[in-house]
């Protein structure tokens, strides 16, 4: 190969690396698509408020710790504390966590049982069974103010290091490092295992992460793992993708209802949103997406899972617009306005680009760490530009058919008048009304309401090559459609689409309907009519019926022929006559025979009476004595068969 052809060939390989790296770039960069609302905060302080209220320790210690309570309330709230440590079928050293972490939140005057202390001094220098025991008896003696001196944090830390090869559960895990994270040195060890706790989080859609167990499980490890390297000076132990899908997944479970879910939730939050060099930000519409043709405003709100402020803010916020349909610019690269009255919300108007009516994808970037891609649509308004509506011959072309226009809003001023040998048409015009093009929309309808019985029937209008939409009704061919309800019908015209602000219902004329019906058919319509409005019969589950069994004679007849053998059997054995001297008499020859016996004799009655599993309930022991007892028989006979050789 020539050397000028070897660098041209390498220039448009990396070429064509750069376009595919440039295309491999992910919409979204340490960003989300929600946050906590004023709602959920508001569901939040409810949840904890319940909490104050409830006769569970552990829902009392969570509420405790996220909300105040009211001065007035102290004195009962402490007394129903230590009333629920008492009646509490909890774990010693898990109630006695409760216990103090709730006393030392709510203040209370009354003095820490000296059984409960003792138990926490006590706990401190034993070896405990699981890194769960060691986390509440260590955050206890934390809560309750005892000393945890340094021989005591190196014994924890070696206990704790001993249960974890015994138990790398992700329970245990998740206690031992929020354990190890105030253990100092004696806690290094855990960082080691950081890693393999977070490589065993499962992704749900490629869009979050999780770990078995849920959201406890899940807070445990990432606030303990979180807590560990900090302590220890090292780096976040996930990366900044990860932590967007955490984040997440706590935030799909904002509705959680109970006070211990909503804390750990908090907890997870603000810790992800202090990790300035990974914690991920919020970016999404301020609205529902839908701009409005007279003031196009895009609204973007940018703020941290808390749904607060950045701090500090965005340098710049900048957006790209592109038409969904064909993929040109509508804007590129603008910076958005920051609101004056609200630091989360940064807006531009797209005025000055003249949006026209349809879909659009916005990218948004803060560079160069955040980017989010968002959707919106920029709504139009819908005109009538024309509106025919006529009444002709069933067999004439619907050219031929003389029309009336209407203009819209108005309402035909005649009344018109069909019957089953003509048809009605109409034909209408939708315009732009920025553009005046002809558009086509989602839903384009024809309704006719009785104005009696308030009964309606409702056509679709269809297009032509031309984008006018078309309606012909054949009267006769319809007629059972209607019931053959004669009578005076409004003409109504309904257009919608997801992309129009001003989609409306037009009531454009009257319109008297006679259909050719005989007095027999009318009164059978009105009752299929009456009739489908009516429950339809309760279905109730029939067993097969049993087939008819056979006479008498033939059932006596086939008895007869199942006894004959036994029968022939015996009377063979009296004409024969039947040697039994040589029968051995000997429990288990008895038992055998017995056994024998009382099975057929349960045959017999399962023919009569009972069931296959009843049958079998008792055959099972009747076999096993049978058994047992035929063995002895035959060994007893063998042993005799051998002393006479």
């Amino acid at each position: 190969m020539r050397p000028h052809s070897f660098f041209r060939t390498g220039f448009l390989t990396l070429v064509a690396l750069v376009v595919a790296g440039l295309a491999a770039t992910p919409p979204t960069q340490r960003t989300v698509s929600s946050h906590l609302t004023v709602q959920d905060q508001e569901r939040f302080a409810k949840v904890f408020s319940e909490g104050l209220k409830s006769n569970d320790l552990q829902s009392l210690y969570y509420a405790s710790a996220n909300v105040a309570l009211p001065a007035g309330d102290v004195t009962s709230t402490c007394k129903r504390l230590f009333t629920l440590h008492g009646e509490s079928k909890l774990n010693d050293f898990e109630k006695n966590f409760y216990l103090i972490g709730a006393r030392k939140n709510f203040g209370c005057k009354e003095a820490l049982p000296a059984k409960v202390e003792t138990a926490v001094k006590a706990a401190l220098t034993k070896d405990a069974t699981t890194a769960q025991e060691i986390y509440y008896n260590f955050h206890s003696a934390k809560l309750a103010g005892l000393t945890v001196d340094e021989k005591v944090r190196t014994t924890l830390g070696k206990n704790l290091q001993t249960l974890l090869k015994k138990d790398d559960s992700l329970n245990s895990l998740g206690h031992a490092f929020a354990v190890a994270a105030d253990l100092g040195s004696a806690g290094s060890f855990a960082y080691d295992r950081i890693e393999e706790a977070f490589v065993q989080a499962d992704e749900v859609d490629g869009k979050m992460l999780q770990f078995e167990g849920g959201l406890s499980i899940t807070a445990l490890i990432v606030n303990g793992g979180f807590k560990l390297a900090a302590s220890l000076s090292k780096p976040a132990p996930i990366t900044a993708e990860q932590a967007v899908k955490f984040a997440t997944y706590f935030l799909s479970r904002a509705s959680v209802q109970t006070p211990k879910g909503v804390s750990v939730l908090l907890e997870a939050l603000k810790l992800l949103a202090t990790q300035k060099t990974i914690a991920p930000v919020c970016i999404r519409l301020a609205d529902n997406g839908q701009l409005l043709p007279e003031s196009p405003v895009l609204s973007v709100r940018v703020c941290d899972l808390l749904g607060k402020p950045l701090s500090p803010a965005l340098a710049a916020l900048s957006t790209t617009v592109l038409s969904r349909t064909s993929n040109e610019a509508l804007v590129s690269k603008v910076n958005l306005v920051p609101s004056k009255a609200d630091s989360t919300l940064y807006t531009y108007n797209l005025k000055s680009a003249s949006p026209t009516r349809g879909l659009y994808r916005v990218d948004v970037e803060a560079a160069p760490s955040y980017r989010q891609q968002l959707q919106v649509s920029v709504l139009g308004k819908v005109r009538v530009s024309s509106l025919e509506v006529g009444v002709g011959d069933t067999d004439s072309a619907a050219s031929s058919v003389k029309r009336q226009s209407v203009a819209h809003p108005s309402k035909l001023a005649t009344m018109l008048n069909a019957d089953s040998q003509q048809k009605v048409v109409l034909k209408t015009v939708l315009v732009d009304d920025a553009s005046g093009k002809p558009i086509t929309v989602h839903q384009c309808f024809v309704l006719l309401r009785h104005q009696d019985t308030r009964q309606e029937i409702i056509f679709v209008a269809e297009t032509d090559s031309s984008k006018a939409y078309k309606f012909e009704m054949d009267v006769g061919a319809r007629a059972s459609d209607f019931g053959y309800k004669s009578g005076l019908y409004e003409v109504r015209l309904i257009v919608g689409d997801a992309l129009l602000s001003n989609s409306f219902q037009w009531h454009l004329a009257d319109l008297e309907l006679k259909f050719a019906v005989s007095e027999s058919q009318q009164p059978s319509s009105s009752a299929d009519a009456a009739n489908s409005r009516k429950p339809l019969p309760e279905i109730v589950h029939q067993f097969r019926v049993p087939e008819k069994r056979p006479p008498r004679f033939v059932s006596d007849l086939f008895t007869a022929l199942c006894i004959a053998p036994i029968v022939i059997l015996f009377g063979m054995w009296a004409k024969l006559g039947v040697n039994v001297k040589n029968f051995p008499l000997s429990l288990g020859a008895i038992g055998f025979h017995l056994g024998l016996g009382a099975i057929l004799a349960l045959f017999g009655i399962f023919w009569l009476k009972l069931n296959m599993f009843e049958t079998i309930r008792y055959l099972i022991p009747l076999a096993l004595f049978t058994f047992f007892c035929g063995n002895r028989m035959l060994r007893k006979i063998a042993r005799g068969g051998s002393s006479e050789k």
